[in-house]
């Protein structure tokens, strides 16, 4: 029993929640009882939303050794050709196929760039966030599209119950299935191991270059669902979109436990960083913190999870050497 309460309280999931445990009293405090009101509490799961797909995406990516700075710029992109398609007539059922193809693409192309021309992955992607973020102004004229679809205004601003917003569930339903997927599926696992070794693992008869081709297309394809999200929630789409969350999602896969190193993390160490980041968030603004603070504040928050995975990668390789 000591055993297994040693080990749960020095695992990663333990250390995240007691953190937001910790964050939320102190702000608590700090907003004088306005943090964990019901209105801000229903604010705070609308927000987690957009975070969740983009997290997913970028964290699977980072689990398998990669990353992807171009998903502001493609989660831009996915809700103008979505709300462009909705204005020309099209079903949004159709419209968001579309979008999904065309944000598939980027990541089809970032893919592309890494595996076969062996560009760096931070310069692929971030050449491919300018080209997505290009396209939409293109699309747009410049200009905001507004999105009159009934049913993605149903999605994006009703709650069930008053209070569980629609876009939490579906968000909540998308987080269980990538559970899944990574720990009781073969294909899971071999992100992980890739990740981990990404040479050994092709010895050992897995294809590291179609996996990464999945992920990155998947982290596309995740961009352009948080973008349509917010959009659907505003009923426009924006020519800034998603444009300044580019680290949104690797912050809380981070924060999350995901190591920036890859083959380790999984998904509810995801969600505990995606609640740490915009519980904080929201938090800062209650306080009355500026918004500029609040830039600072988040790539503070970014070095300590990025320094806090370089101890625990510096930790994992110490016991492996001294296991030998």
């Amino acid at each position: 029993m000591k055993a297994k309460l040693r080990r749960m309280t020095n695992s990663k999931l333990f250390t995240l929640t007691l953190l937001l445990i910790v964050i939320i009293v102190i702000f608590e405090i700090l907003s004088k009882g306005k943090l964990l009101s019901f209105k801000n509490i229903r604010s705070i799961l609308q927000s987690v939303s957009v975070v969740t797909f983009l997290a997913i995406g970028c964290g699977m990516l980072l689990m398998s050794g990669n990353t992807d700075l171009s998903l502001g710029g493609v989660g831009t992109l996915g809700p103008m050709v979505l709300a462009f398609c909705i204005a020309a007539g099209l079903p949004w059922y159709v419209a968001l196929i579309i979008a999904l193809i065309s944000c598939a693409l980027c990541g089809l192309g970032n893919a592309l760039m890494v595996n076969y021309l062996n560009f760096p992955t931070f310069i692929a992607t971030i050449a491919m966030a300018s080209i997505s973020q290009g396209i939409a102004y293109l699309i747009s004229g410049g200009k905001n599209i507004d999105m009159k679809d009934p049913t993605l205004n149903f999605i994006g601003t009703k709650r069930l119950f008053d209070f569980i917003p629609y876009t939490f569930i579906i968000a909540m339903v998308a987080l269980v299935i990538y559970a899944i997927i990574l720990r009781k599926t073969k294909f899971g696992r071999s992100i992980l191991l890739v990740g981990g070794n990404a040479e050994a693992s092709r010895l050992a008869g897995l294809k590291p270059k179609k996996i990464s081709f999945i992920l990155f297309v998947n982290a596309s394809c995740m961009a352009c669902l948080a973008g349509s999200l917010m959009c659907a929630r505003v009923k426009t789409a924006t020519t800034a979109g998603l444009s300044g969350s580019q680290f949104t999602g690797i912050t809380a896969a981070i924060l999350g436990g995901i190591s920036f190193g890859g083959g380790t993390g999984g998904m509810m160490g995801a969600l505990v960083g995606i609640f740490i980041l915009n519980v904080f968030n929201n938090a800062m603004q209650l306080v009355g913190l500026s918004s500029y603070y609040q830039t600072v504040m988040s790539g503070v928050l970014l070095l300590v999870a990025l320094i806090y995975d370089k101890i625990m990668e510096n930790n994992r390789m110490h016991r492996a050497i001294t296991a030998k």
